[in-house]
């Protein structure tokens, strides 16, 4: 067993106090929430634009059209043309790209330092002037199909994970897939992508965030040159969206090609809503890594080293979200196991936990990994950028950055027995099983498509 070393507790909480004086937030007149953290480690800087608008705010028949605003954002504006803001990042010497979940859609810049007022002029060029055209996007959108086929329906876990998504939840829009099911986006339409853009697109509801190389006073001088010019939109009320709670275990089977059985188990677990004064989404945070976050974790010296029933396994839990949390167990079989012999062995494995709770080594494990890995992401730029905007677009402060390491270091053994004795139950419990079909035939030198976005 490792130790904790009470030094690494201690540097790294005061490594987080440092970080939460370091981060600025203005507020501009127009809405626009802007955060600047500086970090002159390297004469560069990370932009990213941050909307509080993802699939979960979607409607039935329109699912996918986040993501699909999100390509389109690429295909001009009133003063460039179709993939000219790209072409003019690279000029820049910078990267550039996208990406959007159940809770938000951002876009995001890596360049020099004296690069970000040309990246601010960009991004509120496009927040208010973006032209959809018609040719442009029905283009697009058959890109956008077919990264669905080769991302998802051609993969069988993929595969899997939407369709216990979908079973798992009863209403809550997490049942749909970020990238859209297939016949929503066959008969999504430009103006479809439009509407949503006059709908969220707007400084009122955007979070910018700028990490690196920079001064805040500077930073915010730009912002309001380019930013603050922006009229602020009506954005559409949004309705507390609540998942009816679930009154028995659910369970669906995939078929699909694959190699071997595959299982994965969903509890319905909460999310973090008050940093300060909740413990519970801490303790499952943890419960999730001494279970199934490294190969030293309880999944994976049970059931792949010892009882070599899997030959991979693994646990995900995201306490920050808008919607409602949900706890993850996975295992990919060993030849010759079936998928009910993994879900027998990974529910017993749980029910011990909820019994008799985890040793002090475990927790103190877990608590270092995970501590760690808030440490680490200070490394880069764009991590800490992605740190700062998830908690922001989430409902959360980005302050609280700097409170997580401190509330993962107080969770008890007591407190993660009862947090699996409580949440991790049956009746809270949705199993996925793929069952492996036959592999075709592959043409030899078939490569799926490269995605740009």
């Amino acid at each position: 067993m490792v130790p904790v070393r009470p030094l690494f507790f201690a540097a790294a909480l005061a490594f987080a106090a440092a970080v939460a004086a370091n981060p600025r937030e203005f507020d501009l007149p127009n809405g626009l929430r802007l955060i600047v953290k500086e970090d002159h480690r390297a004469p560069t800087v990370v932009h990213q634009v941050w909307y509080r608008a993802g699939s979960m705010d979607e409607a039935p028949g329109t699912t996918g059209v986040a993501h699909v605003l999100e390509h389109m954002m690429f295909k001009g504006t009133r003063s460039l043309g179709p993939e000219e803001f790209s072409r003019v990042v690279a000029e820049a010497g910078g990267r550039e790209n996208a990406f959007t979940s159940t809770d938000y859609t951002a876009y995001h810049q890596q360049v020099h330092r004296d690069r970000l007022p040309l990246m601010m002029r960009l991004e509120a060029d496009r927040m208010v002037n973006l032209v959809i055209r018609p040719e442009e996007f029905a283009r697009e959108i058959k890109v956008v199909m077919e990264e669905r086929r080769w991302r998802y329906e051609d993969q069988p876990r993929w595969l899997l994970y939407e369709t216990l998504l979908a079973t798992a939840f009863a209403a809550h829009p997490y049942k749909w897939p970020v990238i859209g099911w297939m016949p929503d986006l066959q008969s999504m339409s430009w103006k479809d992508a439009s509407a949503w853009y006059r709908r969220w697109y707007a400084p009122n509801n955007a979070v910018v965030v700028v990490v690196g190389d920079v001064k805040p006073e500077q930073v915010l001088g730009w912002a309001r040159r380019y930013y603050g010019a922006l009229a602020r939109k009506s954005i559409p009320s949004r309705k507390v969206l609540a998942e009816p709670a679930q009154r028995g275990m659910k369970r669906v089977i995939v078929k699909a090609p694959a190699e071997l059985p595959y299982v994965r188990l969903a509890y319905k677990a909460p999310a973090l809503r008050d940093p300060a004064n909740e413990w519970e989404p801490f303790a499952i945070s943890l419960l999730a890594e001494l279970l199934g976050g490294s190969d030293t974790a309880r999944l994976h010296q049970i059931l792949v080293r010892e009882r070599r029933v899997a030959t991979s396994v693994g646990a995900e839990y995201d306490m920050i979200s808008r919607g409602p949390g949900m706890l993850f167990l996975y295992a990919a079989a060993a030849q010759g196991r079936n998928g009910l012999d993994l879900e027998t062995n990974l529910r017993e494995i749980v029910a011990r936990v909820a019994a008799e709770g985890v040793s002090p080594e475990e927790l103190e494990r877990a608590k270092v990994q995970q501590i760690a890995q808030t440490i680490y992401k200070r490394d880069s730029f764009f991590a800490q950028a992605l740190e700062l905007g998830m908690l922001e677009s989430s409902g959360l402060s980005f302050r609280d950055a700097a409170r997580i390491p401190e509330r993962l270091k107080a969770i008890t053994a007591e407190q993660i027995r009862t947090v699996a004795a409580k949440y991790l139950i049956d009746d809270g419990l949705t199993v996925a099983l793929l069952d492996p079909q036959p592999l075709p035939a592959r043409a030899p030198g078939a490569a799926a498509p490269a995605a740009r976005h």
